[in-house]
């Protein structure tokens, strides 16, 4: 596909995406795309991380896995992708199956049911949270609730939105759907305890190395995007992005993160507890007000969608220039 048909097919699908949604009526009857790679992952994850193997072994069968998932998923992607552009409106229909590997409303309402949870009471604040982040909800008060949700909101909006987009504009469904599958191996797999630390150690450095580009442009988006929202300062959302990004344990979800936290005045990340470990981090918006509340995440989601209506911009733009308009 070229460079004209995967820009089309990308603004295509974020304007659907954002307008529509995945139609819960075909969740409950079919899933969603992210559940049938899961479905895969995990039975790789049954059948071939073997406890029993060594180190070496385990690695090397993680990378195994990684191939299969990046073979299905680009597979899949390249089948519906052919098929649709053999029919009529063959472009909008590829658009309509492409809009399923974004979240953009999704994102945007997982992080404001937080918001709206808070202000019932914290219980309902934690319960809400609980569905974005993997840390522990029950050790989180009302500040720490608002800060997980904001910095889920930052960094799902490169893993989620920004990173899909930017590899369904490179190589159509195809590029999307092994993104998509190797973002979701990740978060199965790509972590450090004792079953995955070598099984998944291939699908966590593929993951970290396929989202470098779009974790540096979704920082860029967001300073950008704070020159729209009132109260937010662009100015500090670069400074914090490049002083505080690589003080992040993640090399890329320091980059939106921080530049969230500069422009909107406030700090996230820090300490937290996973699973009931005490994980250190780096503070993002160093200097920002730490308490955050339920109208800081309003202003956090005011900000995600004005980057989010820059980079839908910015695509329409490229896709006028690559049709010579």
């Amino acid at each position: 596909m070229s460079l004209e048909l995967t820009l089309g097919l990308t603004l295509a699908a974020l304007l659907f995406e954002a307008a529509f949604g995945y139609p819960s009526f075909l969740l409950a009857r079919i899933g969603h795309p992210v559940m049938w790679i899961g479905r895969l992952i995990g039975a790789l994850d049954r059948h071939v991380n073997r406890d029993a193997a060594a180190p070496r072994e385990r690695r090397l069968a993680g990378v195994g896995a990684l191939v299969v998932i990046v073979a299905a998923s680009g597979g899949a992607g390249l089948l519906v992708q052919g098929l649709a552009m053999k029919l009529p409106l063959g472009l909008v229909l590829a658009a309509l199956a492409g809009s399923s590997l974004l979240a953009q409303r999704s994102l945007y309402q997982f992080v404001g049911a937080v918001a709206d949870g808070l202000e019932t009471s914290l219980e309902e604040g934690r319960r809400a949270v609980s569905h974005i982040v993997g840390r522990d909800p029950d050790k989180l008060d009302e500040a720490g609730v608002a800060r997980a949700a904001i910095e889920s909101l930052a960094e799902n909006y490169s893993d989620g939105v920004v990173a899909p987009a930017l590899w369904m504009a490179i190589g159509g469904l195809p590029g999307a759907a092994i993104y998509k599958g190797v973002n979701t191996a990740d978060s199965m797999i790509g972590h450090r305890d004792a079953r995955h630390l070598y099984f998944g150690w291939a699908s966590a450095r593929f993951d970290d190395l396929i989202n470098l580009p779009a974790s540096r442009l979704s920082g860029v988006l967001i300073v950008v995007g704070a020159l729209f929202v009132p109260g937010a300062s662009p100015r500090r959302a670069w400074q914090a992005m490049m002083r505080d990004a690589s003080r992040h344990r993640s090399p890329n979800a320091g980059w939106p993160e921080a530049a969230m936290a500069g422009a909107l005045c406030i700090a996230i990340a820090g300490p937290r507890h996973y699973g009931g470990t005490l994980s250190v981090d780096g503070l993002m918006g160093e200097g920002g007000r730490y308490d955050c509340t339920p109208n800081d995440i309003r202003r956090a989601l005011a900000l995600y969608r004005a980057a989010d209506a820059v980079m839908v911009a910015l695509v329409a733009g490229l896709a006028l220039v690559a049709w010579g308009w």
